[in-house]
């Protein structure tokens, strides 16, 4: 499954990450910023994915502005 990070600018694309790349990065980080064109099924999926393998893993929406689509998703993943 591939997941949009983030965007770094309000004007630049979203890249691209691999469901096992976020796995790889667990021993260095916990929290990973997706963007807003992840559709809500497809973070519900990577939830279920880590918590079927023993990571407890929590998701909220964090607003940057006062329009409705400025927000990004905040996920962590702890084990």
């Amino acid at each position: 499954m591939k997941l949009k990070l983030a965007r770094t600018t309000l004007k630049a694309k979203p890249k691209t990450v691999e469901l096992k790349k976020i796995e790889d990065e667990l021993s260095h980080k916990s929290i990973f910023y997706f963007d807003k064109d992840n559709s809500h099924k497809e973070l519900k999926e990577l939830i279920g994915y880590f918590e079927d393998k023993g990571f407890s893993v929590y998701m909220r929406e964090v607003r940057y502005g006062l329009d409705e689509n400025e927000y990004i998703y905040e996920v962590h993943i702890i084990a």
